[in-house]
């Protein structure tokens, strides 16, 4: 179920009458209405996978259980990874299988042997990613002792399947989340208010900032030989602005819905492109996921407190393994090493925690300084996306050189054959200032009504685009 969709209209009032009015006063009755809801949710894309996000809830809630139950140091790790296995089993099989399979098959043939290799139809469950890492955050933490395993399976599979937040994140950790479905909740207007404008906005940087930049991207990056530069450059800018709409929007969403029901989940955009260096844009963007993989990747290797080779092998792993978990593509592991060397420079000269606070503070407009860091971060992060959007390293390889053949022939050319495109821009640039302006709260209508003109001029937008265009989120894929 897409929350830009008539379906999810339907759905959200209807959870929420209930939620709130029919099973507010049990709240096993309440946990059980999200775990229904959830699952509904979720099998409306394809109920066949809900085995999947069953059979993970009952293996990572049992090893929990079993957990408790030891104390010998060898059996906790190897409960530990039993768990480990089974779930990087699942999704490595759905969503890596042929890749693999592929890379093992051309690595032969490159040999001189020719090994002939059958790929599987296989459907990517959507979300797999997502509430993979989830499980698995609970697992972790239980046999770290840092967390009481839970006796109530029906809490237990809540955390595992909230659906505001089962198919693209926040990824949320069990420390967090699990503990809020075991207290009673009471309604907060305040916080319900807070959650619509939220919803409005994701609405918003979905439906009119995203979707009306991806008939562009997709046009540009498909006849990218046929185009010059300058018509290369908006081709990059609008995916940068397309998948920052459609993955904080679809973030904001998540976030807005789940504080309806009294649920607070962990922010996961914090306005990444006024970001003045690629450490700080990595503390600012899918934060769920960079913080998950510090926490449970990056740290236990050693992190930063090993000699400077393994600091430096720690900090590839994290990038590459971030790429990779991105898609089975080489062009994603080839952005996270992209990425991974923009940070190195950061990490040798010890700045990469320099760059902690907001931006220009108290300030209406940037400095120059800051504004050249804006400016080169946000160019090196698109160079990266271009990577992040190409169906294969060559085609981004060819993309980019043409982009920098500084070819200006017949100027912007898409511009000159689609109506819209001028408006769009001055659209993407009032977005930016809006950002610009509420960069030091949670959203632009953080905790207020007063903004009540501009709310409705936003539900507007998103009405005119809702039921003409709707599509998926791009992090579905993931």
């Amino acid at each position: 179920m897409l929350f830009n969709s008539i379906d999810f209209a339907i759905f959200l009032p209807i959870i929420f009458v209930l939620y709130w009015f029919v099973t507010n006063k049990n709240l096993k009755l309440q946990n059980f209405l999200i775990v229904s809801a959830s699952y509904l949710f979720y099998g409306w894309w394809d109920w066949r996978f809900l085995s999947l996000i069953l059979f993970s809830t009952i293996v990572d809630y049992s090893i929990g259980i079993l957990l408790s139950k030891e104390n010998k140091k060898k059996n906790r790790l190897i409960l530990l990874w039993v768990s480990i296995l089974i779930n990087l089993g699942f999704l490595g099989f759905f969503k890596y299988y042929n890749f693999f399979l592929d890379n093992f098959s051309t690595a032969f043939t490159f040999f001189g042997a020719d090994i002939k290799t059958d790929s599987l139809n296989i459907i990517l469950p959507v979300g797999i990613s997502f509430y993979t890492f989830q499980t698995l955050s609970y697992t972790i933490d239980v046999y770290k002792r840092k967390l009481e395993p839970t006796k109530d399976f029906i809490a237990f599979s809540a955390f595992v399947s909230f659906f505001p937040q089962l198919v693209a994140g926040p990824i949320e950790k069990a420390t967090n989340l699990l503990p809020q479905f075991y207290k009673k909740r009471t309604f907060e207007s305040e916080k319900a208010i807070d959650g619509i404008h939220l919803i409005l906005w994701g609405l918003f940087k979905k439906i009119v900032i995203a979707d009306s930049c991806a008939i562009y991207v997709n046009e540009i990056f498909s006849n990218y030989e046929s185009m010059n530069s300058l018509s290369l450059l908006l081709g990059a800018i609008y995916f940068a602005f397309q998948i920052y709409g459609d993955f904080s929007g679809y973030s904001d969403i998540a976030i807005g819905t789940s504080k309806l029901f009294g649920i607070d989940l962990m922010r996961n955009f914090a306005f990444p492109y006024f970001s003045r260096d690629i450490a700080e844009f990595w503390r600012r963007w899918h934060i769920s996921l960079s913080t998950w993989f510090r926490d449970y990747l990056y740290i236990p290797l050693g992190g930063s407190k090993v000699s400077k080779l393994l600091s430096f092998r720690n900090i590839f792993i994290i990038f590459i393994v971030s790429g990779f978990w991105h898609g089975a593509n080489w062009t994603f592991i080839i952005w996270g090493c992209l990425n991974a060397i923009y940070f190195i420079p950061l990490f040798l000269t010890k700045r990469n925690r320099n760059n902690l606070n907001i931006v220009s503070q108290g300030k209406i407009f940037p400095s120059f300084h800051e504004l050249i860091s804006m400016l080169t971060t946000f160019v090196l992060v698109s160079i990266g996306w271009i990577f992040f959007r190409a169906d294969a390293i060559s085609i981004a390889i060819n993309y980019i050189k043409k982009l920098f053949s500084f070819n200006f022939d017949n100027g912007l050319q898409y511009l000159s054959i689609e109506r819209y495109a001028p408006e769009l821009m001055l659209l993407i640039s009032c977005f930016i200032l809006v950002e610009w302006h509420s960069r030091a709260q949670e959203h632009p209508f953080f905790g207020t009504w007063r903004n009540f003109k501009l709310i409705s001029a936003l539900v507007g937008l998103i009405t005119l685009g809702v039921y003409s265009n709707v599509t998926d989120f791009i992090y579905f894929q993931f």
